[in-house]
């Protein structure tokens, strides 16, 4: 560990972003497995009460659970791999700003926030762009990939506005280079006052919502800039929506994996 004073606030804001500054961490959210269960665990169980099981260790460093209290499901490795991202393009002068496209409680774009703090940047901002209602339901005419995908229904996906900025002043991280975009992707990226990115981290899960991030703001991405793509091997369709985009730009930068589904690459 470095004692530089900005490594070891950067690493104790990851630690605990994840919760796991603390033995057992704080649990993740017990899902049976099977329709019936699930019903009959609804039965059960008060609507007020959620099941908490005790994650091991490697769940949460990989980022397979979804955590009780954590404010990210991103686990340390992703972390890591975001932190080197941005402290690159600080290093070698790369313009432009940050995002995170679906951010759930806000963990990754608060370790955004964190580190130009570190590095006391203030002429870049940090992009938090949510529907902050979960996901939308599949459009499966339009994107046959999307057909059957259960992500709406997730209510654990579904975190208010409120709730994320709340987040962020825990952090003492709220200010003005924070800003937020609420609503679809397609509704809200198109438009959205960024000129130039450095870093764009897309967690949008399905089809729709990756290609809708991605075309919107790949082309904003500057030389030298990163993408990290948050799904490519949980989510068949957020694979197909990247390697689709790749193959009609013809994007040859290679691929790098950073755990069992995050990747990203480096924009020649």
């Amino acid at each position: 560990m470095s004692d530089d004073p900005r490594a070891l606030y950067i690493d104790l804001v990851k630690k605990s972003l994840t919760c796991s500054l603390y033995e057992g961490y704080d649990g993740t959210f017990f899902k049976p497995r099977g329709s019936w269960r699930r019903g009959l665990l609804r039965q059960l169980v008060p609507d007020d009460v959620r099941l908490i099981r005790r994650a091991p260790d490697e769940e949460r460093a990989e980022g397979k659970d979804w955590p009780a209290l954590a404010l990210t499901m991103v686990g340390q490795k992703r972390l890591d791999n975001l932190q080197e991202c941005v402290e690159a393009v600080l290093r070698d002068g790369v313009p432009g700003d940050l995002i995170e496209t679906g951010v759930w409680r806000g963990g990754s774009v608060i370790l955004m926030r964190a580190i130009l703090k570190a590095y006391g940047v203030t002429d870049r901002a940090v992009f938090v762009a949510d529907s902050f209602a979960g996901l939308p339901k599949p459009d499966a005419d339009s994107y046959p990939a999307d057909a059957g995908d259960r992500h709406w229904t997730y209510g654990e996906l579904a975190v208010s506005l409120e709730q994320v900025r709340a987040n962020f002043d825990r952090y003492g991280l709220l200010d003005d280079q924070v800003r937020f975009l609420k609503g679809w992707f397609k509704d809200t990226l198109p438009s959205a006052p960024i000129e130039r990115l450095a870093v764009a981290r897309l967690d949008g899960d399905m089809y729709e919502s990756t290609m809708d991030a991605i075309k919107a703001l790949y082309p904003k991405l500057q030389s030298g800039g990163f993408l990290i793509m948050d799904d490519y091997g949980a989510v068949p369709a957020c694979k197909q929506a990247t390697e689709d985009y790749r193959a009609r730009l013809r994007i040859r930068e290679p691929i790098v994996p950073i755990d069992w589904t995050g990747v990203y690459w480096r924009k020649a």
